[in-house]
């Protein structure tokens, strides 16, 4: 029997039983399959498709954290991106999310690099997310889940993940073995099966929730499933927290997978479907710009147009990289007719200016 106060040692392992995927997952998985390959192929679409790992991530990990509890604004994280001192300086909060995007982004070289997720990998993110050199948690670390403040009986303990000499390695070996080498589930169906797994061992003192979301990601662009990590899960999660958390506990306390396999499913149709309409707006939008804004300046070119949409929030250099131009003079002659057409708006942060892409930012926002 399950009891929340003590280690969960017997935490079964991977895979689960067939049975368990039923008639109504199927149906459920069918529709998500066919929402994640047409997103994968709207991806391919973009000119330069890490462009949506600088925007629709950025966003991706504002969620995630913020799911911890860890707020931030948009406009403190764009100016952290768009300007290396201002990320330095930025506050705890906006470096907390600006360490997810690292970790997204290490994770998927990672990939590119091995095409696999193993231990060595997981740790690497793990280590971004909390910028720490910290690995699997000790064997005698008191480890436990409780209620958030905002909850009722807040700090009661809720779950106690697996402890004791090799048990988390063991468990945590298990489901890399699963992820890597069982044959017989599809990827989508694993990766859903594998993050409540990786949250039920929760390897980590802190920090699991942002890694095993980042892990998701890694996953499927691992299998092909999606070329890119752009997938905004944690939005999903945060507007359905309270059946998140219910499915897991279900699997936890009754074995229940079929409430959180369709949860998880439902939120990578859903989450498609958006992130689909996000790169259909940014495209729609990147060519409406181009095509006003060309005939008027016969300087602005087709690579300046999509460094503008790389990021909401650009600095003047920006402009010089695309254009090839140093000339300071220059640069403040192009980013005034830029305005003036109202391309770009200009916002004053003490000394430094920010010029933002206004029809960018209002698609991002939605």
């Amino acid at each position: 029997m399950f009891d929340r106060i003590k280690p969960y040692n017997e935490l079964p392992s991977l895979p689960i039983a067939d049975d368990v995927i039923d008639k109504a997952i199927l149906i459920k998985w069918g529709l998500a399959s066919r929402a994640l390959a047409e997103l994968n192929k709207n991806i391919l679409r973009i000119p330069n498709p890490t462009m949506l790992v600088n925007t629709i991530a950025l966003q991706e990990a504002q969620s995630s954290t913020a799911i911890e509890n860890i707020f931030t604004t948009e406009d403190e994280l764009y100016k952290a991106v768009s300007d290396a001192v201002k990320e330095q300086s930025a506050n705890p909060s906006t470096k907390e999310v600006l360490r997810y995007r690292e970790a997204l982004w290490e994770g998927f070289k990672g990939i590119q690099e091995n095409g696999v997720i193993d231990k060595e990998l997981i740790i690497r993110i793990y280590q971004k997310v909390k910028n720490t050199n910290q690995e699997i948690r000790s064997p005698q670390a008191q480890v436990v889940i409780k209620r958030g403040q905002s909850e009722l009986r807040p700090g009661e303990i809720v779950y106690t993940p697996p402890r004791g000499e090799g048990i988390v390695e063991q468990k945590l070996e298990n489901l890399i073995d699963y992820l890597n080498n069982d044959m017989n589930t599809d990827p989508l169906l694993k990766m859903v099966i594998a993050h409540y797994q990786f949250e039920a061992i929760h390897p980590f003192s802190d920090g699991n929730g942002r890694t095993g979301r980042i892990l998701n990601l890694l996953y499927l662009v691992s299998q092909g499933l999606i070329s890119h990590p752009v997938l905004y899960l944690s939005k999903y999660i945060i507007e359905h927290k309270d059946d998140y958390y219910y499915s897991l506990s279900a699997v936890t306390q009754q074995n229940s997978w079929g409430s959180w396999i369709e949860y998880m499913l439902e939120a990578v149709l859903q989450t498609s479907k958006q992130t689909n309409q996000k790169i259909d707006d940014i495209l729609s939008q990147m060519n409406a710009t181009y095509e006003f804004v060309n005939p008027k300046l016969k300087w602005y070119s087709k690579e300046l147009n999509q460094a503008l949409f790389s990021q909401p929030y650009i600095k003047q250099k920006t402009i010089g990289v695309a254009t090839g131009i140093r000339s300071r003079t220059t640069l403040s002659k192009y980013v005034k007719e830029l305005i003036q057409l109202g391309v770009l708006s200009s916002k004053d942060d003490g000394k430094e200016v920010f010029y933002i892409n206004n029809d960018l930012l209002r698609i991002l926002e939605g």
